[in-house]
């Protein structure tokens, strides 16, 4: 394989709608980042938290730097980090903005509790976690806040919301996984013939 060195190469810049196009084909699970405390609390949608660590455990946000979470985390050190269920749309929804509701209106509706820091969980969430800022990394239009995790709520529900395309889809462990087989097995080896 030959490698053209960097100084040779001409530099052709990808434009934000192609990127946004690129970002569409990875399907990301739907979480909602809460921050702040008592009547002073927001939150926002993402698709962008992953772990960074299990050993502190660690996780990682990417959080847009005009987000009016943003400042809270900073504020308060903390935030919080909700795993939605299939069946949260309606959270998924308000706390991307539609319905033009803010700050804490956006908590009406679903059923939350403090934790550790002062953050709110949701109730029923696939999991909720509550994390302290370890260290906030400003590059261009975002912070990636790295957050270690003081507290986890996990339910036994399986059924996941994801992102794909522009579009929320569920996608349920059980029947999935049981759509898949049938279709990735033949039939001669289910009969087992």
């Amino acid at each position: 394989m030959n490698v053209v060195p960097r100084d040779l190469m001409t530099e052709i810049p990808v434009s934000p709608a192609d990127f946004r196009g690129a970002m569409r084909h990875l399907t990301g699970g739907v979480s909602v980042i809460t921050a702040g405390r008592g009547k002073d609390i927001t939150g926002m949608t993402v698709t962008s938290v992953t772990s960074l660590a299990v050993d502190p455990p660690t996780l990682l946000v990417s959080v847009n730097r005009d987000a009016s979470s943003f400042p809270l985390i900073r504020r308060y050190g903390a935030f919080g980090v909700n795993i939605l269920a299939a069946d949260q749309l309606d959270v998924a929804e308000r706390f991307a903005g539609k319905g033009g509701l803010k700050g804490a209106d956006r908590f009406a509706g679903s059923q939350w509790v403090t934790s550790v820091s002062g953050v709110p969980l949701l109730v029923g969430a696939l999991s909720a976690v509550d994390c302290e800022v370890e260290e906030i990394v400003e590059r261009h239009s975002h912070g990636i806040v790295i957050g270690r995790v003081r507290d986890v709520r996990n339910s036994t529900r399986n059924a996941a919301l994801a992102y794909w395309h522009g579009r929320y889809v569920a996608i349920d462990q059980d029947e999935d996984a049981a759509r898949l087989a049938d279709v990735s097995v033949p039939a001669s080896v289910r009969r087992g013939v």
